[in-house]
């Protein structure tokens, strides 16, 4: 009996030296990863080292107990073997997630850089999916290694993830919207968008939601899932230049030539009197409708960025209204021409 103690204690001493030596030579391999330009053999000493001693030292222990019989067969209701292996699955467990968590926070921020593809706020959520379904796989293992029934716990499993998957079904397709909204990037924070009717500047990026400023002050929060079915404008992109429109009427005497010189002579001084109006693109004139009262048309000039649209809008109105009256030019307002005619005499 006492010669089965000494065989035990020669082989945990024996692992702990094996363990000893495998720390040594993952540390010497962990400076020489370092050294070259993959990031993959980090990743992997860093998941086998530390569970690797482990195992080691642990099967020299179970060795120990086992092959020498200092411990029973069973421990309550389980076998030893079972017990043994329960811990041998947790620490597997616990390697494989290690690993990939390194290997997806690694990886993904190498993917995110070269794409162009914000992946801040996906790979966390890459990542608790990750982890959950690891340890869920692990403790199924469990429950098997130690000859649960695991049947009842699965259909109770499915039937409780329909139920929250219904009941959460809109909280559900707003995480996956801002899950899309991170990849496809169709803006960022900062930028002026207009989603449907709502119109302001981007302030927040959430999982569940995004909230937008507009312009009178007023933060709106709108679910991700209504942004991802909608039509986003984003005047931010490719960059804040931004094409003005001014409507314009003149009667129907008036020399369109004229009227042409006089818009784009405004335009050019604009250009130069005011920090908004660019010259390249060059401002333009169409006449585009007869109407009611008058001939409509526009003026199209482009302002260096979308936050002057309104004080462009403004001065050119004001100057344009100035000039009309200068050159004689009349701006027609709605007007019927009623034709009486006079009865015929019986």
């Amino acid at each position: 009996m006492y010669e089965n103690y000494f065989y035990a204690a020669i082989t945990v001493v024996v692992g702990l030296i094996v363990a000893g030596i495998a720390y040594g030579i993952i540390r010497w391999l962990k400076k020489r990863a370092e050294k070259t330009a993959s990031s993959l053999d980090d990743i992997i000493l860093m998941a086998v080292g530390t569970p690797l001693v482990i195992w080691i030292i642990l099967l020299s222990v179970y060795i120990a107990l086992t092959q020498y019989h200092l411990v029973p067969l069973t421990l309550g209701e389980f076998s030893t073997g079972q017990i043994i292996n329960a811990v041998f699955i947790v620490l597997a467990a616990w390697a494989i997630s290690v690993f990939l968590t390194n290997l997806i926070r690694t990886y993904g921020t190498v993917i995110g850089e070269k794409t162009d593809v914000d992946l801040d706020r996906v790979i966390p959520i890459i990542l608790m999916t990750v982890r959950y379904l690891i340890w869920f796989v692990a403790f199924v293992l469990l429950l098997k290694n130690f000859e649960i029934d695991i049947t009842a716990l699965l259909a109770a499993a499915g039937i409780a993830g329909i139920a929250i998957a219904l009941a959460a079904q809109d909280i559900i397709g707003n995480f996956f919207g801002g899950i899309i909204i991170a990849i496809d990037k169709p803006f960022r924070i900062g930028d002026r968008v207009k989603v449907d009717t709502f119109f302001g500047d981007i302030m927040a990026l959430g999982p569940r939601s995004t909230r937008i400023r507009t312009l009178d002050n007023q933060v709106i929060t709108i679910p991700n899932s209504t942004i991802t079915s909608s039509v986003v404008i984003n005047f931010s992109t490719p960059d804040p230049t931004l094409k003005v429109r001014i409507p314009f009427s003149v009667a129907y005497s008036s020399d369109l030539n004229k009227v042409m010189e006089v818009l784009l002579a405004i335009a050019r001084e604009a250009a130069v009197k005011t920090p908004w109006v660019m010259t390249d693109p060059a401002p333009s004139v169409y006449f585009l409708e007869f109407g009611e009262s008058g001939i409509s048309g526009q003026l199209l000039l482009w302002t260096n960025n979308y936050d002057y649209s309104w004080d462009v809008q403004d001065w050119m109105i004001k100057q344009i209204s100035r000039r009309f009256k200068e050159e004689k030019i009349e701006i027609p307002f709605p007007q019927v021409d009623v034709w009486m005619r006079k009865p015929e005499a019986g």
